[in-house]
């Protein structure tokens, strides 16, 4: 099968009509991505949005290049994407104390000093708002038919008809020839896919929060701390990272020029829910977080910059669980999860956002590839392509939420590294477009073979090479950690 190679731009227009009719639901990082990359491959989108409008809220997360290389196909966004890029942010850390640990370093210096190269990083801390609206003004250049106030309550297909649908609470029926389930860990399409593991609590959540920098004028202290990191090479005023790590928990802020951001993991306070519009006020936040921290408390300093947060505007974000399974699809292959659907993934991990993106780049070529008269074979390949991958980068989240929370400064005052969390280059290096092309005849083969999907050997690996996949569970992991053991990653090289 002809693949893509890193040169090559195919924009819209370049492939033909597959006639495939898709249905998207959900308009996530997954399902927004899904929605330009069919179009671009050829097939027929409709969405469909739970809410009124799409939530361009939130504030930061990690994009990794492997998410961001299929830009290369829309000129608009990369160019957009490269102007909102943080490029040339600094990092600096801490104990959760407020103890400096690591001074302030440009991103591409920490990069280098875990050697990797600083002019191709793995990718990039990019503010949510702006991904959105990037993501936003593309569809509407493509005029993607975008439904809202569509809450989807049922999924369903007809393998005869070779046709899936959804059913909303106001009982209307949509129809296509495959449904991408993009709608987050509750999609209500875990009833039809069966074999998949409800999310579970994980007893953990976020404070995060986003505000305009003024308000940080009512503090000249905090202000100062929290200032932009100026470059000695030209003066300027650039974005800093500061992450804070202390026992069981981490913390996370960036200034930028308007913006403040900082995030925090903590343990369950019984306010926390799934949801960008759960806010809580700054008290609660104060009253809660030096528990379980040990003898130490949070650094004075924090606790003046969440005194400083304006009302209304701290998320309690509740974080779920759900074991790795193979089951994405439904019997028939119509309707498909893809996102947190799929695979819900640790803020530590780095990774959840990514791992949305690939999946959508993938399953859009797949189905170019299958064509219409070969979607459920499509849907399958793509779910095989992507299954183990998936489940060693959320293990991966694990092994790195590890590292942010029980921290050994010994090692760290020896080893910076030990400071953040693992970026390998089978996460970033990988080009899921590209590898979709590259494997999928031989994928198709190994099913019709009736080779297991754990026993294929003949696939190149896009997941740590030498690896051998292993079912392991997250309730396993836990009690690991419980007891001190460390999270096992597994064979081959991961990193």
């Amino acid at each position: 099968m002809p693949y893509i190679d890193d040169s090559d731009s195919k924009p819209v227009g370049s492939y033909p009509n597959s006639g495939i009719d898709v249905l998207i639901v959900g308009t996530g990082l997954a399902g927004l991505t899904a929605s330009i990359e069919c179009i671009r491959k050829g097939h027929n989108v409709r969405v469909l949005e739970r809410y009124g409008d799409i939530n361009t809220a939130g504030d930061m997360y990690f994009m990794g290049l492997s998410a961001t290389k299929f830009f290369k196909h829309w000129p608009e966004m990369a160019k957009e994407f490269k102007e909102i890029s943080m490029s040339n942010a600094w990092i600096e850390t801490f104990k959760h104390n407020g103890s400096r640990m690591i001074p302030p370093l440009k991103v591409a210096d920490r990069l280098r000093d875990a050697g990797l190269d600083p002019d191709t990083p793995p990718g990039r801390f990019q503010m949510r708002p702006l991904v959105y609206k990037m993501y936003v003004r593309q569809v509407e250049r493509l005029g993607v038919q975008i439904q809202f106030g569509k809450r989807v309550v049922d999924y369903f297909e007809d393998k005869m008809s070779g046709k899936a649908g959804v059913v909303t609470d106001q009982g209307e029926r949509f129809e296509a020839d495959v449904v991408i389930a993009a709608d987050g860990v509750g999609s209500k399409s875990q009833k039809l896919v069966g074999g998949q593991v409800r999310a579970m609590k994980s007893g953990r959540a976020m404070w995060r929060a986003a505000f305009p920098i003024h308000h940080l004028d009512k503090n000249p202290e905090v202000k100062e701390f929290f200032k932009m990191q100026k470059n000695p090479a030209n003066g300027e005023e650039e974005p800093i990272i500061r992450t804070w790590l202390g026992p069981g928990t981490y913390a996370m802020t960036l200034t930028r020029s308007d913006t403040m951001i900082w995030i925090m993991n903590h343990d369950v306070t019984g306010s926390e829910k799934e949801s960008w519009s759960n806010t809580i006020e700054s008290d609660e936040v104060l009253a809660n977080m030096d528990k379980g921290v040990g003898p130490l408390p949070w650094a004075p300093m924090f606790k003046e910059l969440i005194k400083l947060t304006p009302s209304n505007t701290i998320v309690n974000f509740e974080l779920f669980w759900r074991n790795p399974q193979p089951k994405w699809a439904s019997p028939a292959a119509r309707v498909v999860n893809i996102g947190d659907a799929a695979h819900s993934f640790l803020p530590a991990s780095g990774n959840g956002a990514t791992q949305a993106i690939e999946d959508a780049i993938s399953l859009a070529s797949c189905l170019q590839i299958g064509g219409k008269e070969n979607i459920p074979e499509a849907v399958r390949a793509h779910v095989r392509i992507r299954f183990i991958r998936n489940a060693c980068a959320q293990k991966l989240g694990f092994s790195n939420a590890e590292l942010l929370q029980d921290t050994d400064w010994s090692k760290v005052k020896l080893d910076p590294r030990r400071a953040q969390p693992k970026l390998p280059s089978w996460v970033w290096g990988h080009d899921p477009e590209k590898y979709a092309y590259e494997v999928y005849d031989q994928v198709v083969e190994s099913m019709r073979r009736g080779v297991p999907f754990d026993e294929d050997d003949s696939i190149p690996p896009n997941y740590p090479p030498g690896y051998k996949y292993e079912p392991w569970s997250i309730e396993q992991i836990m009690e690991d950690m419980r007891n001190g053991k460390p999270v096992e990653l597994g064979s081959g090289n991961w990193d």
